[in-house]
């Protein structure tokens, strides 16, 4: 039965886009950020007291073992920037400007020494040409690469800068640290799939890798996305007044071209050795950490621990600014205290995959227990506050400093994640988000809350004045807090705008977190300029092929509106040929659900291979066209299909934030 009405083409393709990180496509935005104030200019100042600026440690670890500097670009196919660190040449300055705060402009300068880095004789990394460093181990007959950057394009530079300056040896393993895009994205831009299919080249992952890279990248991806660009200050010029870094690394390539290749060989016991190339490996599984599939590497040859992303120079996050499942600060603990037992006396480096390593047995030992500690403490410390009935932004202004000695070391400072939003995190994981307080039970949504409040303290006018008397104080917090209100209830007051994103500037230059003051300053940004335009996403191919036909449907499931759905209950099959597999799908209530199985009762049944799904997913084909050819069979009430398509949404990646 020909339908060449009931499947637009952009409605399944945008149903997998919506599912895959995508990246934006950005030009730099026209700003007019304002200027620091006095009491910015007053508060950056202090922190130059209040931090240990005469320990320079740092500044020589970073370029230990430098073997050529990258000071250049990387281009795609068609000769787009996907990274260039040009852009950052305003860090030369050695004193930070009043505009950044200065412990975060010294981990901006840290994180912008790029290049081909000798960690030990034999194990090199790639720095400062992704957001992840790309690291080389040297065996007999090849090498073994762990995390291969987030796209093709960076991590095909990162190796052929590698190659310039050391032997070339075949690539004969891969490792995917982790489940996070910046970690495995760039892998065909170091190795051939056909080798993999053939045998000539391993990859290796932690358990449960393919499931946990797809679940967390479907189902909240859109709004993940969206979050993304305010997190890493994505739309930001670089510049004193911009983005100036992303505390782990100094930004996310943008427009790159994202892979994937499924692992060949995964760790699944607790510690697991294997032997490739001539050299051994031992694997520490560390689920529940950084991420929910995650390990460490230990290599006795050369003395050196990777540590993943489970410690680097900087407080991590418990829950991140973009979105994600809350971590488990306690397993993290408890995963670096085994790492310090098993390791700490036997390791002379220690190597992550981001920021720069730590060399010596001492150091290695200080930094893994005073990392132990620092999570320890974000659990323990949350708990003993919330037992006490204290609520999520209670216990966050109880915790503003680290105890004893951790406080003052320059690896536990909330460059990424913070005190206060690690806390509630917790909080979160324990308790949920409610406070417990039954004002809090059932409150107003935002813009009916706002013009309630607004209305209340006297109009517009009067909520305007007291922002103005706030920022006058540089109660920055506060007028922010009454900013948004105004903004809620009015959102075309440009006056409101106006002085919002004074507020959030100043916000945004004082905060030592790297992805606060890229939050502020986007929020500051789309006030001014409006919401940057549809970005589009790149859709990643292989992350298309991936998804399983249960994560399809769970997706699909996410996408029906259920005002759109009421009425039109229907009960379809749906066979993939090529594997052979038969799943039911149930619209019920608004509700779609499916379970694996045929129903000889349903109203209508199609019929395809899983690659042609893909090929109309990737907008190679469209469904007029592959029934055209034979590659889709239709049987029953094909109108049935019709309306379940027509119960979808498509959402829009670009929704509003700092306004309604």
């Amino acid at each position: 039965m020909p339908l060449p009405s009931l499947f637009p083409r952009a409605r399944l393709a945008s149903l997998i886009a919506l599912a895959c990180l995508g990246q934006p496509v950005y030009a730099d935005p026209v700003t007019s950020a304002s200027p620091a104030s006095a009491e910015t200019t007053r508060s950056n100042a202090a922190v130059l007291q209040q931090r240990p600026f005469s320990d320079a440690a740092d500044y020589a670890a970073v370029t230990r073992g430098l073997v050529a500097p990258f000071k250049g670009q990387v281009v795609d196919a068609n000769g787009r920037p996907v990274w260039s660190l040009a852009s950052y040449e305003f860090l030369n300055k050695k004193d930070s400007p009043a505009t950044v705060n200065p412990s975060l402009w010294r981990l901006a300068q840290l994180n912008s020494h790029a290049g081909l880095f000798e960690v030990t004789p034999g194990l090199y990394q790639v720095r400062g040409m992704d957001l992840a460093n790309m690291t080389i181990i040297e065996g007999d007959d090849g090498l073994i690469i762990i995390d291969p950057l987030t796209a093709v394009e960076t991590a095909r530079a990162a190796l052929d800068l590698y190659y310039q300056n050391r032997p070339h040896k075949p690539v004969v393993a891969v490792i995917y640290s982790h489940t996070h895009t910046d970690h495995f994205g760039g892998v065909r831009g170091v190795v051939d799939e056909a080798d993999v299919k053939a045998g000539k080249v391993k990859v290796l992952a932690p358990s449960g890798f393919m499931e946990h890279v797809m679940s967390e990248n479907v189902y909240a991806g859109n709004a993940m996305s969206r979050r993304a660009q305010y997190q890493f200050g994505l739309y930001l010029p670089r510049s004193e007044q911009g983005q100036v870094d992303a505390a782990i690394g100094k930004a996310v390539a943008v427009g790159g071209t994202i892979t994937l290749i499924p692992p060949t060989d995964l760790i699944s016991q607790p510690y697991e050795t294997r032997r490739i190339a001539g050299v051994d490996l031992e694997f520490q599984l560390t689920p529940g950490t950084e991420a929910p599939s995650e390990m460490n590497l230990y290599l006795p040859k050369f003395k050196a621990l990777g540590i993943a992303e489970n410690a680097s120079q900087t407080m991590h996050n418990i829950l991140t600014p973009r979105g994600a499942q809350v971590r488990d600060a306690k397993a993290w603990s408890q995963y670096l205290d085994a790492s310090l037992g098993r390791y700490g006396d036997k390791t002379e480096v220690l190597f992550g995959q981001h920021n720069w390593p730590t060399w010596g047995t001492e150091s290695v030992r200080t930094l893994l227990a005073d990392e132990r500690d620092m999570y320890a403490f974000l659990n323990d410390r949350t708990l003993h506050l919330l037992n006490q009935g204290l609520t999520p932004m209670e216990i966050a202004q109880n915790m503003q400093t680290l105890p004893g000695e951790l406080q003052n070391k320059w690896y536990t400072q909330g460059y990424y994640g913070s005190l206060s939003h690690n806390s509630r995190a917790v909080y979160q994981r324990y308790l949920g988000f409610y406070d417990g307080n039954p004002a809090n039970l059932n409150p107003l949504p935002p813009v009916e809350s706002a013009r309630l409040t607004v209305e209340a303290m006297g109009g517009g006018d009067a909520v305007l004045g007291k922002i103005r008397a706030a920022m006058d104080k540089g109660e920055y917090r506060w007028a922010a807090q009454l900013g948004n209100q105004l903004l809620f209830a009015e959102p075309e007051n440009a006056k409101a705008r106006a002085i919002q994103a004074e507020a959030l500037d100043q916000l945004g230059y004082q905060s030592e977190n790297a992805n606060w003051r890229n939050i502020y300053l986007t929020g500051a940004m789309e006030l001014r300029n409006g919401v940057p335009k549809n970005p589009g996403s790149s859709v990643s191919a292989d992350m298309v092929r991936a998804l399983t036909p249960q994560m399809f449907f769970d997706f699909m499931a996410v996408r029906v509106d259920v005002d759109k759905a009421v009425g039109h209950d229907m009960n379809l099959n749906w066979r993939f040929s090529e594997p052979d597999q038969v799943f039911n799908l149930t619209l019920r209530n608004g509700v779609l659900t499916h379970r694996e199985g045929f129903n000889p009762k349903a109203d209508a049944g199609l019929t395809m291979s899983k690659a042609t799904l893909e090929q109309i997913s990737l907008k190679q084909l469209d469904f007029p066209g592959a029934m055209q050819k034979g590659l889709i069979k239709l049987e029953g009430n094909g109108q049935k299909f019709a309306e379940l398509l027509g119960t979808l949404d498509t959402f829009s990646p670009q929704f509003n934030i700092v306004t309604p």
